[in-house]
C-alpha cells in the first residue's frame, strides 16, 4: 500500500475527510478521481489552504493538507498557528520533501528547522515517521486523533518492518549499556547501519526510533540516559529539535546525560542527491559510527555535552 492508497481508503470510509494540496499533487496525483469534490487544489497558496481548512475543520471536516515542507510551515506559520493550534482544529499536516529529503534543493527549499517551528504551537502534535512502512502504521491514528497534527512524509522502502504505532511512544529497536542513539526519519536508515558497525566493535549499543516527537515518550528518553552516552541524529538544525526535546527532557526530570548531536548547526546543507548530501554532511551509517567511536575512547563525564558534527 502507498501513502495516496491509504488516504484514499481512509476518506472513502468517512466522508469527514478533506484531502487539500497547494498545487503539490505528488503524494495524491490519483485521489481526485476519487473525491471529487471532497479534493481541493487551491494553488501555491499555502496561507489560503490553511485558512479555508480550518473553516472546513471548524464545520467537523478532517483537512488532510498537502504542501513542501519547508513553505508548509513558514509561509503558511501564522495561519497554522492561529487558526488550528490555538482552536485546536484537526488540521492534519502532510509535509513533503523534509529535511535531507528535499536534497537538491537549495536553502529556500529546506525544511530543517520544522520540527522546531511546529512543535512550539500550542495543541500541535508531530511526528517523522522512519520509511513507508513506519508511515503508513503511523498516519490511521494520527488522523484520528483529534488534535491538529505535522507529519514528516517519508516515503522511502526499506526492509525494515516496524512495531504498531501509539502516540506519544518511540519504538525501541534495540537497547545498551554503552551508547544509545536516537533519532527519527530518513536517518533510521544510515543509525541501523551505525549500529552494526558499533557492535562489530564490541560496543552495546541501544537503538529508538523517536517516531513521535511531540507528545515525546520521555521514560525512553530517560531510559537511554543510563547508557554511558546518548547520541541524537536528525537532519534538522541542533536548536529546537531532538536534541533539544532531550535536554528538556533531563532537566524536566533534573538528571543528567552525556548527550552527543549530530545536527545542522546553523546552516543549510549542500544541495546534491540524498546519497551525495548524507556522505557530504558526515551523515551516513559509517561516518557516525566512526565518530561515536572516537568518543568512546574519551572520558565520558555526566553532563549534556554540545559538540556538533556537521561543520
Amino acid at each position: 500500500m502507498t501513502y495516496e492508497e491509504l488516504l484514499t481508503r481512509e476518506a472513502l470510509a468517512d466522508e469527514r475527510f478533506i484531502v487539500m494540496t497547494a498545487e503539490n499533487r505528488a503524494l495524491v496525483r490519483n485521489i481526485y478521481a476519487h473525491l471529487g469534490n471532497r479534493f481541493i487544489d487551491t494553488g501555491i497558496t499555502e496561507q489560503t489552504m490553511i485558512g479555508a481548512a480550518a473553516g472546513l475543520a471548524l464545520r467537523g471536516r478532517i483537512p488532510v493538507v498537502h504542501a513542501l515542507a519547508s513553505f508548509l510551515t513558514m509561509r503558511a506559520f501564522e495561519f497554522v498557528r492561529t487558526d488550528a493550534g490555538i482552536p485546536n482544529l484537526p488540521l492534519k499536516l502532510s509535509s513533503f520533501i523534509p529535511g535531507f529529503l528535499s536534497d537538491g534543493n537549495g536553502p529556500t527549499h529546506q525544511a530543517i528547522e520544522d520540527i522546531a517551528l511546529m512543535r512550539g504551537i500550542p495543541n500541535m502534535t508531530v511526528f517523522a515517521p522512519a520509511d513507508e512502512d513506519d508511515l503508513l502504521k503511523m498516519l490511521p491514528d494520527i488522523w484520528k486523533y483529534p488534535s491538529p497534527s505535522y507529519v514528516r512524509i517519508n516515503t522511502r522502502k526499506t526492509d525494515y518492518a516496524h512495531a504498531p504505532f501509539e502516540i506519544g511512544k518511540a519504538e525501541v529497536i534495540a537497547e545498551g549499556s554503552d551508547v544509545t542513539i536516537l533519532t527519527y526519519g530518513l536517518l533510521f536508515e544510515q543509525t541501523l547501519e551505525a549500529v552494526k558497525i558499533l557492535k562489530q566493535e564490541g560496543l552495546s549499543v541501544g537503538l529508538i526510533n523517536m517516531r513521535s516527537l511531540k507528545p515525546v515518550d520521555e521514560q525512553a528518553i530517560l531510559k537511554a540516559a543510563e547508557s554511558t552516552m546518548i547520541v541524537t541524529v536528525e537532519d534538522h538544525f541542533l536548536t529546537g529539535g531532538l536534541y533539544t526535546i532531550v535536554a528538556e527532557t533531563l532537566l524536566k526530570h533534573q538528571t543528567s546525560a552525556h548527550v552527543v548531536p549530530f545536527a545542522l548547526n546553523e546552516r543549510w546543507f549542500k544541495p546534491s542527491l540524498v546519497p551525495q548530501v548524507l556522505q557530504h554532511e558526515g551523515f551516513t551509517g559509517k561516518q557516525i559510527a566512526e565518530k561515536i567511536l572516537g568518543y568512546t575512547t574519551k572520558a565520558v563525564q555526566p553532563k549534556i555535552a554540545a559538540q556538533e558534527f556537521s561543520e
